[in-house]
């Protein structure tokens, strides 16, 4: 067997992570963006810091549409948040977040360190926890297998000789770490991964003084000496996300003191940034958010429960994390980004939840952020079924290759490189980048007639020129029609989308023209 087929098969099960305060680390260094983005070092130090929302948000229940109040009360009364306890967000007064998003709130309204993303997704969409989490980490489309993941691509190109020679000098950090022992497949390649741990005294001293014990006489020697090889390559890294660690002292008082995880992890994610450790991306993750049931409180408000208690653990995490950070002095370099794997349905279920559904809201967080809510409110049915779902708006890879450009100064060529295709961004960001290259244009619809409608309707638009895309989206979130995706001159178009061969029921456009984006609800009688 070839070293590195060995080593694909068995490092990420042999190496364990190391502890800090009872939280597990692994750490990550074999990966061409990672390179790449060290690369960029001189051109900015900036890090991002993953927050992984596990088990699929309930997005309208966390930003909620107010202007769709009416029709959102048909659809899920038993779990919908009273619309005089939503708080808005300033300068939006038709959308407002989840009560117990205090924090959150603050950052939008009032430290204008918090980007929000409407109805974030992916075409045809993948229900299943497992391969959504995969689609998201990897960047993939969803009819598409891969391995690596978003930031862990061209591994076998990466590093040449590694990890003999590593750390050195010139990169004496790991490159990306995941806290709370998570091996995360955006971070992962086909090699080893860098995870270690530090178990038990000798093991400890070994490390310090470069002992290595002798390799038994096996037909396996070889390997095994490599895997000790990675051990000791990984023992250097812990050492050094130790030493940052001990650094520095938490300065903020808003981190919780019990019973958040996410906190516990975003206040040693600030410790390490603070200390100098080198590292460009850190992961973090929360579970519990697939709620198929007691999504609210069945005895208290609906403004309570389950996803209250979710939301409040997150907006507290991030809130504090935002003041340490601040007050630690490194702010300016810091943005994080939330995700999860997919959104919720519209309509709630009887057991007072709600279940797997397609687009969300995507949070960016950081004083380099564009203190903005891009897209529209999801327009929801006067009907709707218990199949319907939130129409996607943005494609998260957007979101991802936004990032790549505008916070870690690639080239689009480069971005595209990475995300296997080329993605339009968004002015998530409000430092130099790419964040100008928004395809010029601006659209709106007129009308869409008629609606309901037996077999064909038409969208009248009126574009000032420029690059456009609509769409057609079922309840399910499965592309079924691409009605344009061209450049229109200025003036007055009329599109008209045939649906003779679809079933009765909803269907969901969705616009895009530079900035602009438009949505909306087409019925089939």
């Amino acid at each position: 067997m070839k070293r590195k087929s060995f080593i694909k098969r068995t490092a990420a099960a042999t190496l364990l992570p190391v502890f800090i305060n009872g939280l597990a680390f692994k750490s990550y260094a074999n990966s061409p963006l990672l390179k790449l983005l060290a690369s960029k070092a001189l051109l900015n130090d900036n890090i991002l810091v993953l927050v992984q929302l596990n088990g699929g948000n309930d997005g309208l229940n966390t930003l909620i549409p107010l202007d769709q109040y009416t029709n959102l009360s048909n659809a899920r009364s038993n779990i919908l948040i009273p619309q005089n306890l939503v708080p808005k967000l300033k300068g939006f007064n038709n959308t407002g977040f989840h009560p117990s998003m205090t924090g959150m709130l603050n950052l939008f309204n009032n430290e204008s360190s918090l980007n929000v993303i409407q109805a974030v997704g992916y075409p045809n969409p993948n229900f299943s926890h497992f391969r959504a989490t995969d689609i998201w980490l990897s960047a993939s489309d969803s009819n598409q297998v891969i391995s690596s993941g978003w930031v862990g691509r061209y591994l076998d190109d990466a590093y040449p000789g590694f990890p003999v020679n590593y750390p050195n000098t010139d990169m004496p950090d790991p490159l990306a770490i995941s806290i709370g022992g998570v091996v995360s497949q955006a971070l992962q390649g086909p090699e080893v991964n860098m995870g270690m741990a530090i178990s038990d005294p000798t093991s400890f001293y070994n490390f310090v003084d470069s002992v290595v014990n002798p390799n038994p006489t096996t037909p396996s020697e070889k390997e095994l000496a490599y895997i000790r090889l990675v051990a000791q390559q990984t023992d250097k890294y812990a050492d050094s996300i130790k030493a940052a660690y001990n650094k520095v002292s938490t300065k903020s008082t808003m981190y919780a003191t019990t019973g958040n995880s996410l906190s516990d992890q975003l206040k040693i994610v600030a410790r390490l940034i603070a200390g100098g450790l080198k590292t460009k991306i850190y992961m973090v993750s929360l579970g519990g958010f697939d709620t198929h049931s007691n999504q609210v409180s069945t005895t208290g408000g609906k403004e309570t429960g389950a996803h209250a208690d979710l939301w409040g653990r997150v907006s507290v995490g991030i809130s504090a994390f935002m003041d340490d950070c601040k007050k630690l002095g490194v702010s300016d370099k810091v943005a994080g980004l939330t995700y999860s794997e997919f959104g919720r349905r519209i309509a709630s279920n009887a057991s007072f939840g709600t279940d797997h559904g397609a687009a969300g809201p995507s949070f960016v967080f950081g004083t380099k952020v564009n203190n903005t809510l891009i897209g529209a409110n999801p327009t929801i049915p006067t009907t709707v079924g218990l199949a319907d779902n939130v129409n996607m708006q943005y494609d998260f890879r957007q979101i991802y290759s936004s990032t790549l450009q505008q916070w870690f100064g690639l080239t689009k060529n480069e971005a595209a490189g990475i995300m296997l295709k080329d993605f339009s961004t968004l002015p998530i960001f409000n430092t130099s980048g790419s964040i100008n290259a928004l395809e010029s244009g601006e659209v709106s619809i007129v009308e869409n007639y008629p609606n309901p409608f037996e077999n064909t309707t038409t969208l009248k638009i009126v574009s000032s020129g420029g690059l456009t895309q609509i769409k057609v989206y079922d309840v399910l979130g499965n592309e079924v029609a691409t009605l344009v995706n061209k450049v229109l001159n200025s003036g007055t178009h009329e599109i008209t989308f045939e649906a003779h061969h679809l079933a009765s029921g909803n269907y969901y456009y969705s616009l895009m023209s530079g900035s602009n984006r438009a949505n909306g609800v087409m019925v089939k009688r």
